[in-house]
């Protein structure tokens, strides 16, 4: 049996086939937003949803200081947005063509489906935050979705 190290464990992990969102919000200091791949239903009855952000992220503690957030899932073609999102330093909104959610969350253009909610919970578990979104909107759209698997963007065929 081989030893649990960092390396080992993300290789068994990324068997996992993962859905990509990007989780934005309009913060008092503009818009936030950045890449994930942990993301869930976690309750149908009360609405309720999970991702997972790098406790030390820039982006999430500005979303999580404002507390209302939008999770857009994306769809195929959008790697490059994906990517955008997932880079630090940078305007990740220049260029993009966003639309407000109904409680003012910027939605990207062209997303397969697009969530939007209050966190109802943030607790720290190693390197990254568990994070609980009640939500009050949700949307979608027709098309195929942008997945993640061993290390690399996939499209679903």
């Amino acid at each position: 049996m081989a030893e649990l190290d960092v390396d080992h464990h993300r290789h068994v992990l990324g068997h996992f086939v993962t859905g990509v969102v990007v989780v934005t919000a309009a913060t008092p200091d503009g818009p936030a937003g950045f890449t994930a791949q942990t993301f869930g239903s976690l309750s149908l009855d009360d609405h309720l949803v999970y991702l997972s952000a790098a406790s030390s992220s820039p982006s999430w503690r500005r979303i999580r200081d404002h507390g209302r957030l939008a999770i857009n899932i994306l769809a195929e073609g959008q790697e490059s947005l994906a990517r955008q999102f997932a880079t630090s330093g940078i305007n990740k909104f220049a260029g993009l063509s966003t639309s407000p959610a109904p409680g003012g969350s910027p939605l990207l253009e062209g997303a397969l489906a697009h969530l939007e909610g209050e966190v109802v919970q943030a607790s720290r578990h190693g390197d990254h935050d568990l994070v609980v979104v009640r939500l009050s909107f949700a949307t979608s759209h027709d098309g195929t979705p942008l997945a993640y698997y061993r290390g690399a963007y996939r499209l679903l065929s």
